[in-house]
């Protein structure tokens, strides 16, 4: 087999927020498919990035009071430790925000222009006069024109479907400042993506993408396709257009150049040829996994401005679809808007590695999380069959000097794992993850029928029976050893330790040579089960920092700006009435407490006048010591219904402000002020 050189990328996060687990899916099925290719021998790189520019990094720094370098360099950092936390085993992690993006952006953005595919025209868009800023339309809000719902965004109804402009809307005005947008003229520069209609009808069918991907694409090609604005008006964090003063790339022109950018800096660090993997007449092969939100991007911008600038177009744009959590979508109020720090901070990264292996596809169709689903099958599959396999079977081996057999014991039976190879490889070849698992989990099954059937440790009982037993442990030693080849590319720190139990570095080639004769060190426990508990710790964790969120909110807290489309509103909007039944008291701390198995929640004891006191937990620990709050005041929602939680029950909510980490405040009344005294 003749050694393959692929590049392969992943979206990049956007620098203004923390990775949830909807990213952790797309990362982990990169990292899957490259281990894979290199336990195969083949020189795979996989370089990532942050996407750092835009309006709303921009505006996310001017709220955090920091420059928009110190914010992306804080959420880089962030979304590092992420990576390595999920033991996506990335070569590069770089930012679009970077010299070498720079250089890219400017020569791709050049070569459009010089080959005539650049337009450039005078358009008319909403203004805001206060922040002195052109509003997107996600920046405007107003009562849609067609079914007269109040606050809606500039471009559609979430009410009745309608689409319209930002000029339609009804009493419109700019969710940054509250002002009303006034129209303003502002010449923009436009990447003439109609003339590539033959070369895209073309590419999209030429095996690059998935058929239903496609056939997708084919529907908007068949409509026509519009130009595309690759221009946004100073005030913008991101690279100025060349000879166009005031003019900045959108961010969408140099996120995907990104890609380059960040191979490029690994090259300049290894020595690496970029020319070979990036040249119009590259052979090597280039991989792109992203989100069934982004094709358009990837597979209709981004192909046409490689091929207009003379640079190579990617082997494969491989699609997925999204995360749901037990059936619906990732919700913060029900807690499964899961962050992967927060993932982390309670579970084992390779139990959500191999959980969605169990369950990923070649196609773009969503994947759910059934969390009971994930307790049962991650016991079942790598602690009750895989794992179990080595314990049951390495403690005879043990006994005999801990030398393996020089025989096998069912020839036909190892050789049903050998055949195996073949299969499963070309699964994982093709992003067939759940098919590979399932047949691994087949000869896990196997293994374990014929062990149980051998029952070694009843035969060891019998005078004489030492050979046999070591035959039949020998066996199942080594089938262990064949199912962690097959699952190192998910479970790599599981397949390190089996390497240091096994003696024996594995790989894919060492696979029909089984382990004769051979001494293998002590079996010491591998991994534990997976605990309720630790998961619906998570949950409730996830949940209070969005009642923190909420609460700040309540306080009057400025809404940031948004983010991803993905992320749901925090609460609807409501009346004045609705606001007048919320009855917020003073109260006093006379206890605060830290609260075990929760690393955001404080318990706290509150006076509120001539009554019992509440006992409320907070989610402010991460900002103040118990012993500092007891004594203090501070503003509580006393009418809100008690909430039963793991650690107990919450009978109200003290209200916060602040970003979040160590800047959250507690409203603390003016001097004077006596616990159950109504806050007007």
């Amino acid at each position: 087999m003749s050694t393959r050189k692929i590049l392969v990328t992943s979206a990049l996060p956007y620098a203004n927020g923390a990775l949830h687990l909807g990213h952790v899916m797309e990362y982990i099925q990169t990292d899957i498919w490259v281990r894979f290719q290199q336990l195969r021998g083949h020189q795979c790189t996989y370089v990532c990035a942050d996407d750092a520019h835009g309006t709303a990094i921009m505006l996310k720094a001017e709220e955090l009071g920091i420059t928009p370098e110190q914010h992306i360099a804080n959420m880089k950092a962030e979304h590092e430790r992420d990576f390595r936390g999920f033991l996506i085993n990335v070569a590069n992690y770089h930012s679009t925000h970077s010299e070498e993006n720079r250089y890219y952006s400017e020569m791709i953005y050049k070569r459009l222009r010089d080959n005539g595919h650049i337009a450039s025209r005078t358009i008319t868009q909403a203004f805001d006069p206060e922040k002195e800023l052109f509003l997107a339309d996600r920046y405007i809000k107003g009562t849609c024109p067609k079914c007269k719902t109040e606050d809606q965004y500039g471009d559609n109804c979430e009410a009745c479907g309608a689409t319209y402009s930002p000029t339609e809307l009804i009493d419109a005005r700019s969710v940054l400042s509250g002002a009303k947008p006034v129209a303003k003229e502002s010449e923009h520069f436009f990447f003439k993506l109609p003339e590539f209609s033959d070369f895209l009808k073309h590419w999209t069918r030429s095996g690059t993408l998935q058929n239903e991907v496609a056939n997708k694409l084919a529907e908007w090609l068949d409509a026509g396709l519009q130009e595309w604005d690759i221009s946004r008006d100073a005030p913008y964090f991101g690279f100025e257009i060349p000879d166009a003063p005031g003019k900045f790339f959108y961010v969408w022109l140099d996120a995907p150049i990104g890609y380059m950018a960040s191979f490029k800096n690994y090259c300049d660090q290894t020595g690496m040829d970029w020319d070979e993997y990036w040249g119009e007449k590259s052979e090597a092969e280039l991989y792109h996994f992203i989100g069934k939100d982004i094709v358009n991007f990837h597979a209709l911008f981004w192909p046409s401005m490689l091929h207009s600038a003379k640079f190579r177009t990617p082997t494969k744009v491989c699609v997925h679809g999204f995360l749901t959590v037990d059936g619906k979508k990732m919700s913060k109020s029900r807690g499964t808007f899961i962050t992967a720090e927060s993932y982390l901070k309670h579970l084992n990264p390779e139990y959500l590695r191999y959980y969605m292996a169990a369950k990923l596809g070649p196609g773009v169709d969503d994947l759910d999380l059934n969390l009971t689903d994930f307790v049962q099958r991650v016991n079942a599959d790598v602690v009750g069959k895989v794992v179990n396999i080595a314990s049951r079977t390495a403690k005879f081996v043990a006994k005999s000097g801990g030398q393996l057999s020089h025989n096998i014991a069912e020839p036909d039976l190892w050789q049903r794992f050998v055949d195996a190879s073949d299969t499963i490889a070309s699964y994982f070849e093709n992003r067939e993850y759940a098919k590979a698992i399932r047949d691994i989990m087949a000869l896990a099954d196997a293994a374990n029928e014929y062990i149980a059937d051998k029952a070694p440790w009843a035969l060891a009982k019998q005078e004489g029976s030492e050979a046999e037993v070591l035959n039949i442990c020998s066996l199942g030693v080594n089938m262990f050893r064949a199912l962690m080849v097959f699952l190192k590319p998910v479970l790599p720190e599981l397949a390190a330790k089996a390497e240091a139990f096994l003696n024996d570095e594995l790989s894919w080639d060492s696979l029909s040579a089984p382990l004769l004769g051979h001494n293998v060190n002590a079996f010491t426990p591998m991994v534990s089960r997976v605990e309720s508990d630790k998961v619906d710790a998570m949950i409730e964790e996830n949940k209070a920092a969005a009642e923190a969120q909420a609460a700040a909110i309540a306080a009057n807290k400025p809404a940031p700006a948004p983010e991803e489309a993905s992320i749901e509103p925090i609460a609807e909007q409501i009346n004045f009435d609705q606001f007048a039944a919320v009855d917020l008291r003073v109260a006093l701390i006379v206890n605060a407490e830290l609260v075990e198995g929760a690393d955001k929640l404080l318990q706290l004891t509150l006076d509120i006048g001539e009554e019992k006191t509440r006992n409320v937990f907070a989610g402010i620990r991460s900002a103040y010591a118990p012993e500092g709050l007891i004594g203090r005041h501070t503003v509580m929602v006393a009418n809100l219904a008690p909430r039963k939680m793991r650690f107990g029950m919450s009978e109200g909510m003290v209200l916060a402000a602040g970003p979040g980490g160590g800047d959250i405040w507690i409203l603390s009344p003016d001097a004077g002020a006596q616990p159950g005294m109504r806050v007007s």
